[in-house]
């Protein structure tokens, strides 16, 4: 049975929330491109130079805030389900660009979480 995608007002939603937070956050990058197939959000990160970097790819659950997270491996050239920093294998798009740009922008302090004390 194949998998749903959100409906395009999700999506343009989704779409609307991870560029926002790059500009916010990333600004090694120029926007982030999402593509949707079978109920998957793959997400991209657009470079200054114009090369396309594969970032991660997000399983749609159904809910808007929290996605499946699985990282682009560029050595498999292809995606693995993972655990966010968080140690869940799921949380919010924003945690998962998050982790993802912590990897291929190489700022791993994308990947501390704040202590909770």
């Amino acid at each position: 049975m194949a998998r749903k995608n959100p409906p395009e007002s999700m999506q343009h939603h989704l779409r609307q929330r991870l560029n926002e937070h790059a500009r916010d956050h990333w600004p090694q990058l120029t926007s982030v491109q999402i593509r949707y197939r079978a109920g998957f959000a793959y997400i991209d990160g657009l470079l200054p130079d114009g090369h396309v970097q594969p970032l991660c790819r997000l399983r749609f659950g159904g809910v808007l805030h929290t996605w499946g997270f699985a990282i682009y491996l560029a050595s498999r050239d292809g995606y693995q389900d993972n655990l966010l920093p968080s140690g869940l294998p799921m949380g919010s798009p924003e945690e998962a660009l998050d982790c993802a740009c912590g990897l291929y922008l190489n700022n791993p302090t994308a990947w501390l979480t704040p202590p909770t004390n």
